[in-house]
């Protein structure tokens, strides 16, 4: 497909058997196939350090491993809820500014907005006929956020699982790098693709693996570090976003809860979530494992060293992001390019997957 310089994942689906033929005649000649790496972000939101930790940061360190990695801004997600046009407008084109601030790049891997291909809708809607509604009812974000509305309970509420499905068997994605909270919908994406398989007879959508970061799956909230970093039901003071200035970024993890013991005790421990939560902080932020983060602090005189380690650490790692984002933000015609031709790239695929959905399932006239 344009932009990869690779094989399409179903030219190299149809060439499996080829390949494994040819490894076994030719040992260690060929290299192992690098996956197809999916995952989707909302616009919704501002974006905060879990959403950069545990899912942006993911995005840039896959970019290079996926054939392809793709990634996409589910719009149509967000309208499940009450929204304002114009915002959502702005917010995809902030998310888009900030993902390519950030590190992904649009040469190498598929960036796009995914109400521009149509194929996800039609795929939900097809994939909707092997999905049970009692799985979507038992779904923790249906039941959570049917019950938050105090109005109209958009049925988009109960099928958003069933589009996000779509939105990841569309490409035959075998890896989608999630946050943990996303783990169930994942499981239910695997089971609608194994039970099309098997009601279709055909080995035609990959079930895909989630991945999940070993550090930073789940940064908490600050001020509540039982509960995790979140727009819409954390605290304010304990969310630090990604475009807070250095001094805002500073000020609210100097804030951070941490423990009354005493003496201070610096550790990685269940017992301790506001030190625990801070040291997954600044070691994604430096880029080392926790147990060095806690050997470097060894020496420390109390929590304080710790916050204000982690918040340089935190500091350094976002304000190149922020200055980038600055001059990408001012241009929304090239970020609605980027936009465009990633779609582009998106539809080769997806087409491809959509057109075998149709065929197995009888749909518009028969193959000629």
């Amino acid at each position: 497909m344009g932009g990869s310089g690779r094989d399409s994942p179903r030219f190299n689906c149809a060439n499996d058997g080829l390949r494994e033929n040819l490894r076994r005649l030719v040992p260690n000649t060929l290299p192992p196939r690098m996956p197809v790496i999916f995952s989707g972000i909302q616009p919704t939101g501002t974006k905060h350090l879990g959403n950069y930790i545990g899912a942006i940061r993911q995005y840039v360190e896959g970019q290079d491993r996926g054939d392809p990695a793709i990634f996409c801004i589910v719009d149509l997600h967000a309208i499940t809820n009450p929204y304002d046009p114009a915002e959502l407008r702005r917010s995809v084109y902030d998310l888009t500014a900030l993902l390519v601030a950030s590190g992904l790049d649009p040469a190498r891997c598929v960036l796009f907005r995914q109400s521009d291909v149509k194929e996800h809708t039609e795929l939900c809607w097809l994939l909707a006929s092997v999905t049970a509604t009692g799985e979507l009812n038992r779904m923790h974000q249906f039941r959570d956020k049917s019950v938050a509305q105090r109005e109209l309970v958009s049925s988009g509420l109960l099928f958003y699982p069933v589009l996000q499905a779509a939105d990841v068997l569309a490409y035959r994605a075998h890896e989608v790098p999630v946050g943990e909270d996303q783990r169930e919908h994942l499981e239910l994406m695997r089971d609608v693709a194994r039970r099309f398989n098997s009601r279709f007879g055909e080995e035609l959508l990959v079930v895909p693996d989630h991945r999940i970061p070993v550090v930073g799956a789940r940064i908490m909230d600050l001020q509540n570090p039982d509960r995790k970093m979140s727009t819409t039901g954390g605290s304010e003071e304990g969310t630090v976003y990604v475009l807070d200035e250095p001094k805002v970024i500073e000020k609210k993890i100097k804030r951070a809860v941490t423990d009354a013991d005493d003496p201070p005790r610096i550790a990685k421990d269940p017992a301790k979530p506001g030190v625990s939560n801070l040291i997954d902080i600044m070691a994604v932020a430096r880029g080392v494992s926790p147990e060095q983060v806690v050997a470097d602090l060894a020496q420390a005189r109390g929590y304080g060293d710790l916050k204000a380690a982690t918040a340089e650490a935190v500091i350094a790692m976002l304000a190149p992001v922020k200055v980038r984002y600055e001059e990408l933000r001012a241009d929304e015609a090239a970020l609605e390019q980027i936009l465009a031709s990633g779609a582009e790239k998106a539809r080769s695929i997806a087409a491809q997957t959509l057109a075998d959905v149709r065929r197995v399932m009888a749909l518009g006239p028969p193959p000629s």
